[in-house]
């Protein structure tokens, strides 16, 4: 079959870390296009990996036919770059969170869908290796039900991994429209919905800027999730732990325990209440200092070569989005927030 036809809007550090270098190993793929308002970036990625350069997103399509895309840029350009592509008749790869608004976020599935394209949301914890076998253990049924959990995400900030430092959008509300939550509670409330195979039910956030300075978004977040299945736990983003950082999920269920991300080297630990004790090594989760592949963009390129709809939907995007918006509500009016 001929190649799928591959655009990049935006070439900050997910592109050139994540997007662009799994798309190139991809052999179902040909990258032709790129683009960014700092034209050098773009031609950069074009110069290593061929394609044609492009300082805007409607210039490239303008000029380029992309069979997809994936949107690499600042959170506030996800929805309209993504209606962009679709409606050029290009399937959508976004990055989290997919849109700063339930709005925007509909208007995406909903241009997906009217113009016979995949939306996909990169949330890529769903991917890892840790995450995909604890799937398999509580799907089991071995530990019983979930009962209560913690998950959290943190590390010392964009500054460290974004292409402009400190000067990074990432601490600009307007590009960002939110901070830790939007960079990593999202990963989480995507994680918990995977895991139990449940709906958030109601939550409370407690949400702040604590401590990096010169910035109207977030940097800690915790929040308490009560899940339709009545199972209880917290949700934790976090820009500031400046030393050992954060990507674990506990579950205590019926029969055990599952510890996902808390000892270097067992990557899952099953503590089963009759004493025995299961550890699997089953490969590292993908950090920003040590890059495995997220498996997202295969898992993208795989969907459209076999016609099958992506699992991380635009849909179950919107869901995991609806627990952060609603965590930023709650912080607002100080009330704890139904969802629907």
């Amino acid at each position: 079959m001929s190649k799928i036809k591959v655009a990049v809007f935006g070439c900050g550090a997910i592109a050139q870390r994540r997007h662009i270098p799994e798309y190139a190993e991809n052999p179902n793929v040909e990258l032709i296009a790129f683009a960014d308002p700092v034209i050098e970036r773009a031609r950069e990625m074009a110069e290593t990996y061929g394609g044609k350069a492009y300082s805007s997103y409607e210039e490239l399509l303008a000029n380029e036919k992309p069979d997809a895309v994936s949107v690499c840029a600042p959170n506030d350009l996800h929805a309209p770059m993504s209606i962009a592509a679709a409606n050029a008749g290009a399937h959508v790869l976004v990055e989290k969170p997919m849109a700063g608004t339930e709005e925007e976020a509909k208007r995406m599935i909903e241009a997906a869908a009217g113009n016979g394209v995949y939306l996909m949301v990169a949330h890529n914890q769903r991917l890892m290796p840790p995450h995909v076998k604890a799937k398999e253990l509580l799907d089991s049924g071995k530990l019983g039900r979930v009962l209560t959990f913690r998950t959290a995400f943190g590390h010392p900030g964009p500054e460290g991994w974004s292409v402009d430092g400190r000067d990074s959008w990432f601490f600009r509300k307007k590009d960002a429209i939110m901070g830790a939550m939007g960079d990593l509670g999202v990963h989480k409330s995507d994680l918990i919905r995977y895991l139990l195979g449940d709906e958030v039910a109601e939550v409370t956030g407690f949400i702040g800027t604590i401590h990096k300075e010169g910035t109207d978004v977030d940097d800690n977040a915790v929040c308490i999730l009560r899940m339709k299945s009545g199972a209880i736990g917290t949700l934790t983003a976090s820009w500031t732990q400046y030393k050992g950082g954060d990507n674990s999920t506990v579950l205590w269920c019926e029969n055990g325990v599952l510890k996902i991300g808390t000892v270097n080297g067992d990557e899952v630990i099953v503590e089963l209440t009759n004493g025995s004790v299961e550890t699997y090594q089953v490969g590292a989760m993908a950090t920003n200092e040590k890059q495995v592949p997220s498996g997202i963009i295969d898992a993208f390129v795989e969907s459209i070569v076999t016609k099958t709809p992506p699992s991380i939907s635009g849909e179950e995007g919107l869901r995991s989005l609806k627990v952060i918006l609603a965590a930023f509500e709650s912080q607002a009016m100080g009330q704890v927030i139904q969802l629907g």
